[in-house]
């Protein structure tokens, strides 16, 4: 089978498709064949080498955490999930970018027939963590919230989330994503210079902040008289020791049972997981560099 592997810590170019043994399922695992898998800003960043001292790679590695696809073979004990079933999921072993991965069996939940290929293999990633920092901020209906990068893979979902959950969401974003977020009942504001003073003119008070950009937005929260524990940064580890702000993202999201929430409310109509682009796994250099690019409303999705 295929599948993206990277030899050493570097840039885009160290990124290739290769041809390697395709996985046998163990005990209580299942062999998925992969139909879309998503890319996320952390697996550049590990590819890096910036996180090295968090989530050291060990070489040859894979890439990708986010999938969808079709059961081709389960392990002795799995009971939930047979051949031929179309399934969304995640693995933590960094190998959900290729034809085939294997997957543990608590880590799927059956993909809703209504959810396009690429909007659930790119689901869990963003989802499990704007589903945990929306959460985080205990919102309750009428309370106004700021999500900073409020049209990127998480952001986009969890403007969404915020407004199920009753709240008046401010969204900051570039001029470029105001015409989506006012389509999703969010207040679009500019990021920038300035930007504490245009949310002051669109809010009287704000209750509560989800940062998932990073830079100087906790300290900008805090400016705008929201308090620490209502706060939630998934960009900015540091201001989470500093200023006592929390930092719940993917791991705090991390179950099937909240993957199978987010995709029932996609098949429903009441959550869009805007896909910026897709890309054959053999373009998969064009797709991190479209990543790092910036600017995306929503996801990438590769297609195996």
């Amino acid at each position: 089978m295929k599948a993206v592997r990277f030899d050493e810590y570097g840039g885009i170019e160290v990124l290739k498709v290769v041809d390697v043994p395709r996985p046998v399922p163990g005990a209580g695992q299942v062999l998925v064949q992969v139909k879309a898998a998503g890319i996320n800003p952390g697996e550049a960043k590990i590819r890096e080498g910036l996180l090295d001292a968090l989530w050291p790679a060990t070489f040859p590695s894979g890439e990708g955490s986010d999938l969808a696809g079709i059961v081709a073979e389960v392990g002795p004990g799995v009971t939930s999930f047979s051949a031929g079933d179309e399934v969304i999921g995640w693995t933590d072993n960094r190998a959900s970018q290729a034809e085939y991965v294997v997957v543990e069996e608590q880590h799927l939940t059956a993909k809703p027939g209504g959810v396009p290929w690429p909007v659930a293999g790119a689901l869990f990633v963003a989802g499990a963590t704007a589903y945990a920092a929306v959460r985080a901020v205990d919102l309750t209906a009428g309370d106004t919230v700021v999500v900073s990068g409020a049209a990127g893979g998480v952001g986009s979902l969890a403007v969404q989330l915020a407004r199920r959950a009753g709240a008046i969401v401010i969204g900051l974003a570039s001029e470029a994503n105001f015409q989506w977020l006012a389509g999703h009942g969010v207040v679009p504001v500019a990021y920038g210079d300035g930007a504490a003073d245009r949310i002051r003119q669109a809010a009287s008070k704000v209750d509560a902040f989800v940062d998932t950009y990073g830079a100087e937005y906790v300290e900008l929260a805090l400016d705008l008289g929201v308090e620490p524990s209502r706060i939630d940064t998934i960009a900015n580890f540091e201001a989470i020791g500093r200023f006592g702000v929390k930092g719940d993202g993917s791991s705090a999201g991390s179950s099937a049972s909240v993957l199978a929430v987010l995709a029932g409310l996609i098949a429903t109509g009441d959550l869009e997981v805007p896909i910026a682009a897709t890309f054959p796994l053999d373009q998969v250099q064009d797709a991190y560099r479209r990543l790092a690019e910036g600017h995306l409303l929503g996801k990438i999705a590769l297609l195996p």
